[in-house]
């Protein structure tokens, strides 16, 4: 696209690459459950995290995800996708509206809520990712964020192993949507729960830890979390209650630690 750029040498038209953002409906069973402003791309692994992250799934294995709709996929514009589980995940709730780039609690209503619905992650597993490693995550993963690089307008998400090597990026218009793309792909290929062997155990996010992308760490099983950002006060709890480590202002050699409560 064509824009008009100012700077020190005057105005010129000049182009420019910027990002997409179209709706996308998730069915779980051909049963609408939201839509979800994303940008297009690894559609079947966003719709597949949504339905594990949001507790959809109740533990159904997903038989099969396609692009569906009215009537075909491309009279729909690839913009309906259905995660399968043959009927065996309950009938899910459908959101009264959409869910936003900006998405906030997304249908958990409180952390009590999640304590019923997951359990504390190991003891075994908790902390094995060195301070120090977790330091050095942001910059592996800025490295690997060519979608920002070309558009300055995504948020990204990244699987890193415990040595802090980046596994598995996805970069989105919602922070919530990067995440759940991880998570979905990882879940198609059996990799749940993070911390198992062979795994990516941590999980970096560009900008702020909300409580959403902790609550859905924890349900993935992810070890840590690591944000360039603070985390809101209701993250720390999440995290708190998972047992999961959760590092903001994560920059330089700078991190702060806000879960566990003490090292």
């Amino acid at each position: 696209m064509l824009i008009t750029r100012r700077d020190g040498a005057g105005a010129r038209r000049v182009p420019d690459e910027l990002i997409v953002e179209e709706p996308m409906e998730i069915r779980l069973d051909d049963v609408v459950v939201t839509t979800t402003m994303r940008t297009p791309g690894h559609d079947f692994e966003l719709a597949a995290g949504f339905c594990f992250t949001e507790g959809l799934l109740e533990g159904a294995p997903v038989t099969a995800v396609r692009y569906c709709g009215s009537g075909s996929a491309v009279g729909t514009e690839f913009n309906v996708v259905t995660v399968e589980t043959g009927g065996v995940a309950s009938v899910p709730t459908a959101r009264l509206g959409p869910t936003t780039s900006s998405c906030g609690l997304c249908g958990t209503a409180s952390l009590d809520d999640l304590r019923r619905r997951l359990d504390p992650l190991p003891p075994d597993v908790r902390g094995t990712i060195p301070l120090d490693v977790l330091a050095t995550v942001p910059e592996g993963a800025r490295e690997a964020q060519g979608l920002f690089a070309r558009t300055g307008a995504v948020h990204a998400a990244v699987a890193f192993t415990a040595d802090g090597e980046p596994t598995l990026i996805r970069e989105d218009i919602g922070r919530h949507n990067a995440v759940d793309k991880v998570i979905g792909r990882l879940l198609l290929d059996g990799r749940l729960p993070a911390w198992q062997d062979g795994s990516p155990p941590g999980l970096f996010i560009s900008g702020r830890a909300s409580f959403e992308l902790v609550q859905k760490a924890w349900a993935a099983g992810f070890t840590a979390v690591v944000a360039v950002s603070a985390p809101s006060a209701l993250a720390v709890s999440t995290a708190r209650a998972a047992g999961l480590t959760l590092a903001g202002f994560v920059r330089g050699d700078k991190v702060n630690i806000y879960a566990p409560e003490r090292l």
